[in-house]
């Protein structure tokens, strides 16, 4: 193991404290590029985000770890050749305790020692039936203890405004998120939702179940809508929803055409993030945790607008 690893270095939490006083933290979300063009990209957003100042990047994981060591190099060069703090997913799923104990490793070894601990979706179905690896862990709370044991790492899993899919209703997704608070981890970063509402009475929910583990951040995922098809599909695949009215908002957008209007509902999904990023700062939001898609430019967008400096980030690298 790394001697970074065995040191410790600055968590999410520390991150975002040491922000104090001033405009609310974000952080950006990237995932594994599939070949050397998407990459390419995908380098160009991580320096536009570089120079906003984010308190933390993470970098997803592959469905079944199909990008398992495109995700650890990239993930690795994150860590070693940008300024940024950050955080590797890591799954359960497909994956013995060997093997995750050899990629919290192979992480560690690239000085990552934050990680996110998921037990992730069924490969090829994400809301299929979820079968544990016959040498793995079957939940994302023996992750996270299998984590905590291999060093002096800083650990967050996963919450869902909404309850996650498989959940039989909110109080036992609510357990579930507790269940892995109190197994270590130090924080959680939602599934991403479009309505506030849904986040603020996850938060209440866990601060009624257990006040010491609802001391813990939840991190609000957020995404500024560019296609209301790709949204549609985004919450089909993870079993959430597209509230009503904001649906209306976007398919007004879209028009009647053969084709929707991209230019129209991109920017009613900009004016629809800004909007919720500033009631979640209003309502004491830890930090807006943004899902990139590896572009940059909207997500810069709904940060210039709530007082987030961006100015010379969108200039040619």
């Amino acid at each position: 193991m790394s001697a970074a690893a065995r040191a410790g270095g600055q968590s999410v939490v520390e991150a975002i404290a040491a922000r104090g006083s001033g405009p609310v933290p974000f952080s950006v979300e990237f995932f594994p590029p599939r070949d050397a063009e998407a990459e390419a990209r995908l380098w160009r957003a991580v320096r536009i985000f570089e120079r906003m100042n984010p308190a933390f990047a993470s970098m997803t994981y592959g469905a079944g770890g199909s990008t398992r060591d495109r995700t650890v190099r990239i993930a690795g060069e994150l860590a070693t050749e940008t300024t940024l703090l950050t955080i590797a997913h890591l799954t359960a799923v497909n994956h013995s305790v060997d093997e995750l104990r050899a990629l919290v490793g192979a992480y560690a070894d690239k000085g990552i020692v934050n990680l996110l601990a998921l037990r992730g979706d069924p490969p090829g179905d994400p809301l299929g039936a979820w079968t544990a690896h016959p040498d793995g862990v079957e939940y994302a709370s023996e992750l996270v203890d299998l984590i905590d044991g291999l060093g002096d790492f800083h650990t967050g899993v996963a919450s869902f405004p909404e309850g996650h899919h498989s959940a039989p209703d909110l109080a036992a997704d609510t357990e579930n998120l507790i269940r892995k608070l109190r197994a270590g981890a130090e924080y959680s970063v939602t599934q991403v939702f479009f309505d506030v509402e849904d986040y603020l009475r996850l938060r209440d929910r866990v601060v009624a179940a257990d006040p010491e583990q609802g001391a813990k951040p939840i991190i609000p995922g957020l995404m500024p809508i560019t296609s209301l098809a790709g949204a549609r599909r985004m919450t089909e695949l993870s079993g959430s929803r597209i509230p009503a009215d904001v649906e209306e908002r976007l398919a007004r957008a879209a028009g009647d055409g053969p084709e929707e209007n991209r230019e129209a509902v991109r920017a009613v999904g900009i004016d629809l993030c800004t909007e919720t990023s500033e009631r979640l700062i209003s309502e004491g939001a830890p930090c807006l945790h943004f899902c990139s898609l590896n572009f940059a430019k909207a997500t810069s967008e709904v940060l210039e607008r709530i007082g987030i400096d961006t100015r010379g980030a969108l200039a040619p690298v």
